[in-house]
């Protein structure tokens, strides 16, 4: 067969991949009170200090070393894989967090904040039946 014409090929799907210790965070627009209960005072949203919004993604968090061992025998299966420190934030929290740190982004017709993770203030999370203490 004849190849596509490039216009008929369907179009590859894009995500956003969230690296490091970052965030993606989908904003709420500033009103005082937000959508979890958390009361934010009007001057910390007036002059922007802070922000909230939902935690759309994470990155994998820091990379730390590998324990030693490893190092000296690299032909260990494994060796050479990175591990992370995890983050604290996850899909689906509420994060307030100071605004200067945050850069915007537009994906796909949607506004983001990418956000690092020692700019979160504070995260709201709904507790499952399982996670209580």
């Amino acid at each position: 067969g004849l190849p596509q014409p490039v216009e008929d090929m369907p179009e590859p799907r894009k995500r956003l991949i969230v690296v490091g210790d970052r965030v993606l965070i989908q904003p709420e627009e500033g009103e005082d009170r937000t959508k979890v209960g958390l009361y934010l005072p009007a001057t910390a949203v007036d002059n922007q200090a802070v922000q909230g919004g939902t935690v759309i993604a994470t990155g994998p968090g820091n990379a730390v070393s590998a324990p030693t061992e490893l190092d000296q025998e690299p032909w260990k299966i494994g060796a050479a894989e990175a591990r992370y420190v995890p983050l604290q934030a996850r899909i689906g929290d509420y994060a307030i967090f100071f605004r200067r740190a945050a850069v915007e982004i537009t994906f796909e017709g949607k506004r983001y904040l990418v956000v690092p993770h020692a700019a979160i203030l504070t995260l709201v999370r709904e507790e499952g039946p399982d996670e209580l203490d």
